[in-house]
């Protein structure tokens, strides 16, 4: 039994899991027994968005609480500043640890490097499943089974199939199975006169989409609804360059011919890797049962961005189509333990704040983050914070301003998209050309610019030389020896607009 008076934290979260191959959420075609106990038992959010719809820039807004401008991550080829310290950045495990908290990252992470910490006291590495090369935790847990990562080269039938393979590894040597019991044992062999937090990053259902066997043969495919169609006239040029992307070696498939056989059948085997995450949901909580720690323990489950599993005829994630932005997202206070359903839009950057609200830790100031509504915060009384009426996406080659029904995108491939998701939730009637949405469309891009432009700024603040604009008067500036701060702290990014004016 616990001692401490603070809750644990578990967050878990799945990868490329979109929000509606979950039973409680209605998909009656797969099982998944655990999560949806869960749900049960905890709030759900109906509209929960990723702003950053790729696996990295995702998780460097999570660990700082950022928004991507800020943090200037928008594609999986960035990552935050390895002297982000010096810039005022604190991640959310440094935050906690500070509290008295034992820390745990467990599983993927995706950071640059893989083993770095971000604030971690303890980690357990199972990274992504496309690099098979790191020689993580779970690298050298195979190489003692006399075993090793497959890619999906690796496996018979993988591009014939689009990706849909078996796994050449048995069920007890897969990835998700290894980090489910990884984070088993965190539970058992921790202090247990601290409390804990611990994220757990399972790196399913993302492709390559390699189930065992014994998940996938009670699935008929022909249950699984059809994927959104594709309307020939809408952003072709986006799914174009979707096509192509997933044409490289990373992944080597080629969609530009699968056809309704290929997209069941792919549907069929992700289905079958969230049933395996289910099981290992399932292991965490019997095991936190177990321990007496579940009375104690904030649980929150949801996911990186979706996936669209052959929606508008495309594959992955990368845009802001539902299948790709539209996540999961379920927390269980203990105190509560009951079911209740959320409307409001929130996005996967608000679980960080959610985290440090019932750490009890003090919310940090510059922050894109706020704290999920509907949550009694473990009887503090929910802190003092606006709730959201809009979601701010950014990626870089695309953005997303959604509020109410109206969800309005751009690309950089000059296209544009305006849904009514309340009319039209599988996105089949794009009304940017509409004479009638213009209006809509005008308010939605000044609304995406008025909010951007200054986090624009900000993702640059290591750049500020001058916050007031009075060096121009400054003897020390004058001389030869000036040394400039850098990097300019981040609570000093905010230039005051009387001093942006040059005062010549």
């Amino acid at each position: 039994m616990n001692t401490h008076q603070k809750p644990n934290i578990v967050f878990m979260m799945a990868d490329q899991l979109r929000w509606d191959f979950l039973g409680y959420a209605g998909a009656d075609f797969l099982k998944t027994p655990n999560i949806d106990r869960l749900a049960n038992e905890s709030t759900c959010y109906t509209r929960a968005y990723s702003q950053h719809p790729l696996c990295v820039p995702a998780r460097a807004a999570l660990i700082t609480s950022m928004h991507g401008l800020t943090t200037g991550v928008l594609t999986n080829g960035q990552w935050i500043r390895p002297d982000y310290a010096e810039q005022g950045i604190r991640t959310w495990p440094e935050r906690l640890n500070e509290l008295g908290y034992q820390t745990a990252g467990v599983g993927k992470m995706h950071f640059y490097p893989w083993n770095e910490t971000m604030g971690y006291q303890y980690r357990s590495v199972t990274e992504d499943k496309r690099w098979p090369y790191i020689q993580d935790d779970y690298f050298k847990y195979l190489c003692g089974k006399g075993s090793r990562k497959f890619t999906g080269m690796d496996h018979e039938g993988y591009l014939e199939n689009k990706g849909a393979i078996i796994s050449r590894n048995p069920w007890g040597d897969s990835w998700d199975h290894f980090v489910g019991s990884e984070a088993v044992d965190y539970i058992y062999q921790r202090n247990e006169d601290k409390p804990f937090a611990m994220m757990v990053g399972f790196t399913g259902p993302h492709c390559p989409y390699d189930p065992n066997e014994e998940f996938i043969s009670d699935i008929d495919p022909a249950k699984i609804p059809d994927p959104a169609p594709s309307v020939a006239e809408d952003c072709p040029l986006v799914k174009k360059a979707n096509h192509e992307g997933n044409l490289f070696p990373w992944n080597g498939v080629d969609h530009r011919d699968w056809n309704d056989d290929h997209k069941r059948k792919v549907r069929q085997h992700y289905a079958g890797l969230i049933q395996q995450i289910d099981r290992e949901v399932g292991d965490i909580l019997a095991a936190l049962e177990a321990t007496g720690q579940l009375d104690n323990t904030v649980i929150i489950f949801t996911s990186d961005h979706g996936d669209y599993v052959g929606d508008h005829d495309m594959a992955g994630k990368g845009t802001y189509y539902e299948g790709s932005c539209h996540i999961p997202m379920i927390v269980r206070d203990p105190t509560m333990r009951q079911h209740q359903v959320c409307d409001q839009l929130v996005t996967l950057t608000d679980v960080t704040c959610t985290m440090l609200a019932y750490a009890g830790a003090e919310l940090p100031s510059v922050t894109e983050s706020i704290p999920l509504p509907m949550l009694p915060y473990m009887g503090e009384g929910r802190p003092d914070v606006p709730e959201r009426d809009s979601v701010l996406g950014w990626l870089s080659n695309a953005s997303m301003y959604l509020k109410g029904p109206w969800k309005y995108s751009k690309y950089d491939t000059g296209e544009f998209t305006l849904f009514n998701l309340e009319e039209d939730p599988l996105e089949q009637h794009n009304r940017i050309h509409d004479p009638e949405c213009f209006p809509i469309a005008l308010e939605y891009e000044q609304a995406l610019t008025k909010e951007s432009l200054p986090m624009i700024f900000a993702g640059h603040h290591d750049l500020v030389v001058d916050t007031s604009n009075t060096l121009w008067q400054s003897d020390e500036f004058g001389g030869e020896n000036f040394v400039r701060t850098y990097p300019m702290p981040v609570g000093m990014r905010s230039i005051p607009k009387e001093a942006q004016t040059d005062p010549r």
